[in-house]
């Protein structure tokens, strides 16, 4: 009811899992633009060293709808907006916000995900380039208030399209075979407090309100 997107997860003999998915347009290809677009990282990775120079965003809201946003607002028409830029704002502000609104997309599918599975989320397993950014996921931790699981494959997609072929041929014989091979990297654990976490929030749910309101003055 939310905005969430039903589909099959998998299916194993006769039963079907089924999951909900939240889609979010622009993630990692944000911190492209900044090397590719702005030019103010030479390699992705950099943005995690440059945004731990800085202790905050300075209030700088980055919302990354170059082609509209996804779960839960599904808007065409917004466009990426920057908001909260002082004097004082820094390439490394700017870079720290184009990650922290990575997170806080996250946030926004998973707080309609809790609401619409009537569940609280208390564990986060990630995946994919990104997740090799570890100022990502603990601002993530911290925004969402879960623990963020990495594993050591970070290409997940991939490894369970083999895990399930690999179970169909009879090369694993149930899944708690696999579940054996599953490794964790690292976990990350939220820091900070309820107050901060809900101010942080309401900016962002500002700056999204404020991008998605600019189409109309067009």
């Amino acid at each position: 009811d939310k905005g969430l997107l039903t589909t099959i997860a998998y299916k194993v003999g006769d039963e079907i899992a089924y999951a909900l998915e939240g889609s979010v347009f622009v993630a990692g290809s944000a911190v492209q633009w900044l090397r590719d677009g702005l030019k103010i990282i030479k390699h992705s990775s950099e943005s995690e060293s440059y945004a731990d120079l800085v202790k905050d965003s300075l209030g700088v809201y980055f919302v990354p709808a170059f082609v509209g946003m996804g779960t839960p607002y599904w808007d065409n028409e917004s466009r990426g907006a920057i908001f909260g830029l002082s004097r004082g704002a820094s390439k490394e502000h700017l870079i720290r916000a184009t990650l922290e609104g990575i997170a806080y997309q996250a946030y926004d599918v998973l707080e309609v995900m809790a609401s619409d599975a009537d569940s609280e989320i208390l564990t986060i397993s990630v995946d994919g380039g990104a997740a090799s950014n570890n100022f990502l996921l603990q601002f993530e931790a911290d925004i969402t208030n879960t623990r963020l699981i990495r594993p050591k494959e970070l290409e997940t997609t991939a490894l369970g399209a083999a895990y399930l072929a690999g179970l169909y041929t009879g090369y694993f014989k149930d899944l708690a075979e696999i579940k054996k091979y599953h490794e964790i990297d690292q976990m990350y654990f939220p820091t900070i407090d309820d107050g901060l976490r809900d101010k942080l929030i309401k900016g962002w749910k500002l700056a999204v309100k404020a991008c998605r309101m600019f189409k109309e003055i067009k």
